[in-house]
Formats: structure tokens, sequence, C-alpha cells
């Protein structure tokens, strides 16, 4: 069992992908699923909040005769991005001070 991946983290992962190549949301799903285990049906409405909040804009793209919805990154989403990748490096250093730093007291095991 994994730890669970707060709201603003699991924007950021989602941000990140996006950052890289606009996807539609069946690929975003499995390339996240390549390194966390998490469902289809908690990505959709992270993708559907970042939309509605402007971090994330849309285009459909015809493929098999069906439309492929794309999201893209916007600037506000790129400057969330950036928030989260600071707020994350910090709270990182703060955990791993307690996790790898610490030496156990005389006595303890």
């Amino acid at each position: 069992m994994g730890m669970q991946i707060s709201a603003e983290l699991l924007d950021g992962i989602v941000l990140a992908v996006v950052q890289q190549a606009d996807t539609y949301g069946y690929a975003l799903t499995q390339q996240i699923q390549e390194t966390i285990d998490i469902s289809p049906s908690t990505l959709y409405p992270v993708l559907h909040r970042l939309k509605a909040q402007g971090a994330l804009s849309t285009y459909d793209k015809p493929f098999g005769g069906r439309n492929r919805r794309y999201y893209q990154l916007t600037p506000l989403g790129a400057q969330i991005l950036r928030d989260t990748e600071k707020n994350w490096r910090t709270h990182k250093a703060q955990i791993d001070y307690f996790l790898t730093k610490l030496e156990p007291k005389e006595g303890a095991q």
C-alpha cells in the first residue's frame, strides 16, 4: 500500500505530464499509472477541475472517426506547476529531515 497523494501534488503531477506534450485523458492516465497506482476515476475529475481553474485548456482532434479531447497547459497552469514544484522541494526536505537525517537516541530501537 502506497502513501496517499494530496490534491495539490496530484494537480502538479498532471500539470507536469501535460507540460511535456499536449495529451488526452487516457494517455495521461496510462503515463501516470506507469509510476503511481491511481485509478482513472481519480484523474478525470482532476483534469476537469484544472480546466475550470484555467490551468488547462482543451481542443478536440479527430481520431478513428471520433474526436479526442487534448489537454494543453496554460500560462496559469505553468505558474501553478512552478509553485507546486517549489512547495514540493520544501516539503520533501522537511520530511527527509525526520525520515533520513535524525539519529536514533541511545537505547532506542
